[in-house]
């Protein structure tokens, strides 16, 4: 009769992977929520890159977003959630209402970002407040034993 092979608590090192076999990294699809976080971010990132001064239609912003980020599905109510958000802190930091302006346009709801110095400076700190904010679900996440939250 053989020995039996001993066990050790504890993963030893990976073979590689068999020919063939796919990519296990695909993320699965994300509806965005009002109030997310990675939602947020996503959003005020292209918010970030629009051109200046002139007014954009919500319907762009969320066609772009769309198609730049493919696993996940954003719808207009979401976008203009976040683009009031931004509208209340850039009203309580400077105090006017030039900075993002919400409008309705002869083609839909539309948003302008003020042609200015003090706008890149000012969205790159509300981008780092929802990415710190995305952070804080993450540790908490990974701080947890199971999935039910114990």
């Amino acid at each position: 009769m053989s020995a039996s092979p001993v066990t050790t608590p504890g993963l030893t090192a990976l073979r590689p992977a068999p020919e063939g076999l796919p990519a296990t990294d695909l993320r699965p699809p994300t509806v965005a929520e009002s109030g997310d976080p990675f939602a947020a971010l996503r959003i005020i990132g292209l918010v970030a890159r629009l051109e200046r001064g002139r007014a954009i239609r919500l319907d762009d912003i969320v066609d772009r977003l769309n198609a730049t980020h493919v696993d996940w599905l954003f719808d207009r109510p979401v976008v203009r959630d976040v683009l009031i958000a931004l509208q209340a802190n850039w009203m309580a930091d400077y105090r006017n209402a030039s900075g993002i302006v919400l409008d309705d346009g002869v083609y839909g709801p539309t948003v302008t970002v003020e042609d200015s110095s003090r706008v890149d400076p000012w969205i790159v700190r509300q981008a780092q407040r929802e990415a710190a904010a995305c952070r804080e679900r993450l540790d908490a996440f990974a701080r947890r034993d199971r999935a039910t939250g114990e």
